[in-house]
């Protein structure tokens, strides 16, 4: 589906530095892996002359997730902390020959990551990192406003569509557009005032074209997925390439009690009924969602055709997630595995 330099293809199927480190003294943590993405930076800095020494990842997501963090952790070894913390996820993009427009929030959480283990190392906090819920400004994935500011500064951007190219922000379920363009266009206005960008250039808060239409299953909205280009390089393998996170974070199944007062098993009916009705929009698109078990909190399906690319990975799996969530009333977390 995306374009990927032969560096990035290299970097995904063989990552490296991936893997937990037990020494760390620097780790930075971003994402989430209810959200779609979440990257784990570890790094061993050698306290007298802070060199970093060693770095290892932990990462869930796309293929452009796992090439821009093994990049990451080459660009940091034998680098100083205050060089490293210089490093941007322009840097890490330049590294892997460049990333499509759409997969550079990749590079983005690799920066984020870096800033997190660079505080976490110095004994700083990093502004406006809070998670919260009310400080998030997309709540589909998770991203708060520091982040989004960040990476518009970082990368001079001036469009709603790149934000969310870089940020993921807006590209869920859209209820988060007026505060984004709102946050978009107060940054913009800064940056010109500190000449950074040209009047001309800055986003003005309502300029941007009305959000594409949505579809509705059984009541429920879900984004419209971009047609399949009839000539397209073949789409990268992600969802079953999983580097596992720590436990702690891990998603594991819950025990819990349903808000519709249904059994498991016809929770499971209603799932599979669910993901039946959307189908046609996944068939459409040259791919299919198939529902293999439900464990507590975990919804686990199986991925095939152009739907095991990393366009599903990343944003419908969040649309489907949604829609499951509120006909269950209470929340899951869909994940994607290899069917055995």
């Amino acid at each position: 589906m995306w374009e990927y330099t032969d560096k990035v293809k290299d970097h995904f199927f063989n990552p490296r530095n991936a893997g937990a480190m037990t020494d760390a003294n620097a780790v930075g943590e971003v994402g989430s892996l209810s959200c779609g993405d979440a990257l784990k930076l570890m790094l061993k800095v050698n306290p007298d002359t802070e060199v970093i020494e060693d770095a290892k990842f932990q990462t869930f997501g796309c293929g452009s997730a796992i090439a821009s963090s093994s990049a990451l952790t080459e660009l940091v070894i034998g680098k100083t902390v205050e060089e490293a913390r210089k490093l941007t996820n322009q840097d890490i993009a330049e590294f892997l020959g460049g990333l499509p427009p759409e997969k550079m929030h990749c590079s983005v959480m690799g920066q984020e990551a870096l800033t997190a283990a660079v505080a976490a190392w110095k004994g700083e906090e990093v502004d406006e990192d809070d998670h919260e819920e009310g400080a998030l400004i997309c709540k589909c994935f998770g991203v708060d406003a520091g982040m989004i500011e960040r990476a518009i500064r970082t990368n001079k951007l001036t469009t709603l569509e790149i934000v969310t190219f870089y940020t993921k922000a807006g590209g869920g379920c859209s209820s988060c557009r007026e505060p984004l363009e709102e946050l978009l266009a107060d940054t913009n206005k800064d940056m010109v005032a500190e000449g950074l960008i040209k009047a001309g250039e800055a986003f003005v808060f309502g300029s941007a074209p009305a959000p594409q239409k949505k579809k509705k299953v059984t009541g429920f909205v879900i984004p419209d997925m971009p047609p399949t280009p009839a000539q397209s390089a073949p789409a990268m393998p992600s969802a079953p390439v999983q580097i596992a996170m720590p436990a702690a974070s891990a998603a594991a199944p819950v025990p819990h009690q349903s808000a519709t007062g249904l059994s498991p098993a016809k929770e499971a009916i209603l799932v599979a009924r669910l993901i039946d009705e959307m189908r046609p929009t996944f068939r459409r698109d040259g791919g299919d969602v198939e529902l293999l078990d439900i464990e507590g909190n975990i919804v686990m399906v199986h991925l095939t055709g152009a739907c095991s690319g990393c366009q599903l990975a990343t944003q419908t799996l969040g649309g489907i997630q949604k829609i499951i969530s509120e006909a269950l009333g209470r929340p899951v977390r869909v994940i994607p595995v290899a069917k055995t």
